[in-house]
């Protein structure tokens, strides 16, 4: 398999569970979108911080923050 977890990256530099399974991530206007494997969808005013494709983990930091 090869999705992802979306993860929140908090100032503090902890990491918190956005969305499991993530397959797809769009750009919609100043939001992202995430849809998972089972089709749940998310969106948050964010940008991504980083990607290891490896540990099939996406870090977001949200705008503002």
């Amino acid at each position: 398999m090869c999705e992802a977890a979306a993860y929140i990256l908090k100032p503090d530099g902890q990491e918190e569970l956005f969305l499991a399974d993530v397959d797809v991530i769009e750009p919609e206007g100043d939001l992202l979108r995430l849809v998972s494997i089972f089709g749940e969808q998310k969106s948050i005013r964010a940008t991504i911080h980083s990607l290891n494709l490896i540990n099939h983990k996406v870090l977001l930091v949200e705008k503002g923050s």
